[in-house]
């Protein structure tokens, strides 16, 4: 039987990421087939919930995705799995939507998963059970299994609130977790780092895996009271794949790894051999048809970059021989002329003619909608893809360029315009997820295809 479990809160920075990386590392311990997924377009919190879990994990995103998209995504990761964990982004009932339509709930509604609500307990005793109360009656379809309390003093502290919960609620207590220094800090940090900047990542895990372990009734999640498998109509997706004969690189090491785990699967599905490469340790680019450079934070590991110098080399050979390069966001700045962080000037590998300076706020941030233009290369004109974008760099162009996509929400490269083009290069700050609207990934490949019988 499939126990499914959305865990959100009543609002963000409430431990919730935390809680999740705990609870995945200790049921991966005892369940082997454990299925994780995140809401949401973000690349960071899923990269140290799959560390955790031992397995990949995957978007599910209102945004980018359709309903029958997102239900086939589900049933076909978890078709070996007896339990499912959702992180939630935000809380529960937030979205873009008045009407709730891409929120928490939604999603919980859509799987039928039940809810696991983290509250942070900071400073709050009997006022629980109100808030509470009102989550209960908001929307009776939601199913909850419990709540989990976190940020709580002490025993008296955690006493009070069970007992509030207990006298005006139906709900479960499944578990507390106590105020901990280490947890708060991991929490801050967790969010803005990802696990490829961190060498002790299984250190952090296995610190976050132990408070978890001895705080949450974790039993009673493996073991419901549950009589069958929950079923759901889910809509036969028909998609026929080519097979293509390539060999496609993509960057993955320190400084960048931002990439979906199906879009990686998609490139399988189509017979892709892939073969990563290092960007800081490896002095050439193997023997590839096609790049696909990731986002990342470059910035933070731009000397190590700037110094190997026969990589940067390596990729501009290669782009300046008509081979197909697609790049996103960290990508767009490591193919840049230089990088500026921190008052100090790095240099890159200057195939495109402009300087990225690293801001302190957001530039882009959110949802993006931008319209392919009859430039693109390898997209349908005039068709208008749902993404994201998450920077804080600017680029200063030096020359005029083609762009592949006019923005209509977000920001790109110049509020504008997004999509560097330079020979068979594409650089963008948007990140692009290969869906039913959007299948990026098959056009990538038959224009590297083409590419490789001109030569």
């Amino acid at each position: 039987m499939l126990k499914s479990y959305l865990i959100s809160s009543s609002r963000k920075s409430s431990g919730k990421t935390v809680i999740s990386m705990g609870l995945c590392s200790v049921i991966k311990s005892l369940d082997k087939s454990l299925s994780v997924f995140k809401k949401g377009p973000d690349y960071i919190d899923p990269l140290w919930l799959s560390k955790a879990a031992k397995t990949n994990c995957y978007n599910l995103d209102f945004y980018t995705m359709t309903h029958s998209e997102i239900r086939n995504l589900y049933k076909l990761v978890t078709q070996k799995s007896n339990i499912t964990l959702i992180e939630g982004n935000k809380g529960l009932f937030d979205g873009i939507s008045l009407d709730g339509s891409d929120s928490n709930a939604a999603l919980a509604k859509l799987l039928k998963s039940e809810v696991i609500l983290v509250i942070d307990c900071g400073g709050m005793t009997r006022g629980i059970a109100p808030l509470l109360a009102g989550y209960k009656s908001f929307d009776n379809k939601i199913k909850y299994k419990g709540v989990i309390m976190n940020n709580i003093a002490g025993d008296r502290h955690e006493g009070k609130i069970i007992s509030a919960i207990s006298e005006y609620t139906n709900l479960d207590v499944l578990g507390s977790v106590h105020k901990n220094a280490k947890l708060d800090i991991m929490e801050q940090h967790l969010g803005l780092e990802p696990i490829f900047l961190k060498t002790n990542a299984n250190k952090i895990i296995k610190s976050i895996s132990s408070v978890i372990k001895s705080s949450i009734n974790v039993e009673c999640l493996l073991n419901p009271r549950v009589k069958k498998r929950q079923t759901f109509k889910s809509v036969k997706m028909q998609i026929k794949n080519n097979s293509y004969n390539l060999k496609i690189g993509i960057a993955k090491d320190s400084a960048f790894g931002f990439y979906y785990a199906d879009d990686i699967d998609k490139f399988k599905s189509y017979g892709v051999t892939i073969k990563y490469f290092n960007t800081l340790k490896d002095k050439s680019l193997p023997d590839v048809d096609g790049i696909f450079i990731g986002g990342g934070f470059p910035e933070i590991v731009a000397d190590r970059l700037s110094k190997n110098i026969s990589m940067k080399k390596s990729i501009k050979l290669f782009v300046e021989s008509g081979k197909p390069l697609y790049a996103e966001c960290g990508g767009l700045m490591y193919l840049s002329k230089a990088i500026k962080y921190k008052s100090k000037t790095y240099s890159m590998v200057g195939l495109i003619n402009g300087e990225v300076n690293m801001l302190k706020k957001p530039v882009g941030r959110g949802y993006v909608d931008i319209m392919i233009t009859k430039k693109h290369p390898w997209m349908k004109t005039d068709q208008l893809v749902k993404a994201h974008e998450f920077h804080y760099s600017k680029i200063k162009i030096n020359e005029k360029y083609n762009y592949a996509y006019k923005v209509k929400r977000g920001y790109g490269i110049n509020n504008k315009s997004d999509g560097i083009m330079y020979k068979n290069l594409l650089a963008s700050y948007t990140h692009i997820r290969d869906t039913q609207k959007s299948r990026w990934i098959k056009n990538f490949l038959s224009f590297v295809e083409d590419s490789k019988i001109k030569e």
